[in-house]
């Protein structure tokens, strides 16, 4: 009598540490639909960017941070917040699909824009937290293409060594050491981002 055999299936590790993965960007998708639990980023060379989810440390202050901007925006209804959950696909920019630790826009410019999916428009403000695993290079060319799509203002905030790098459209790089108030008002009137839990 012949019996059933149970196939078994091991889960094999490949080690991509070193190699550099390029995916299309309705491949992109397709694997963040089969890959829901993966935090992904698409550049706009098609490189895939696979990211480990945040330590405590980091969760609790882009918590914090994206807490300040959704509270003053709900107090000025002055736009829409989105969190580091939502994914924007620039590639209609000759970006790729990038996901900010937080993203403000000016309420006018998401009438008739479909946000179901990656949201196929450029914030007018983002924040980048680097975490402590993050090295700062990869953060940095990613708010440089940030400033390319134009958005108005973007922060780098890195506490591991107490700076904030400001990046507006066709400007340099501004730089702060140690601030304790970021003014954001020339992009959110009245917003000012406290550091002090940062």
């Amino acid at each position: 009598m012949a019996t059933a055999s149970k196939r078994s299936i091991d889960t094999l590790l490949l080690d991509v540490t070193n190699a550099k993965l390029t995916v299309t960007p309705e491949y992109f998708d397709q694997l963040c639909i089969d890959n829901p639990d993966l935090r992904l980023e698409l550049t706009k060379d098609g490189e895939l960017i696979v990211m480990a989810p945040a330590g405590g440390e980091s969760g609790e202050k882009n918590g914090d941070l994206s807490g300040q901007v959704w509270y003053w925006n709900r107090q000025t209804n002055l736009g829409r917040t989105f969190d580091s959950s939502t994914g924007y696909d620039f590639t209609a920019f000759g970006g790729g699909k990038l996901s900010p630790d937080v993203s403000w826009f000016e309420k006018s410019r998401l009438e008739g824009v479909i946000i179901v999916g990656f949201i196929p428009a450029v914030p007018d403000f983002v924040i980048e937290l680097r975490s402590a695993t993050d090295n700062l290079k990869p953060l940095q060319e990613k708010m440089k293409e940030y400033q390319r799509l134009g958005v108005k203002l973007g922060l780098l905030i890195d506490p591991k060594n107490k700076q904030v790098e400001i990046y507006r459209p066709e400007q340099e790089t501004e730089v702060l050491d140690a601030p304790a108030l970021i003014d954001c008002n020339e992009v959110m009137p009245g917003f000012v981002l406290s550091m002090n839990k940062i």
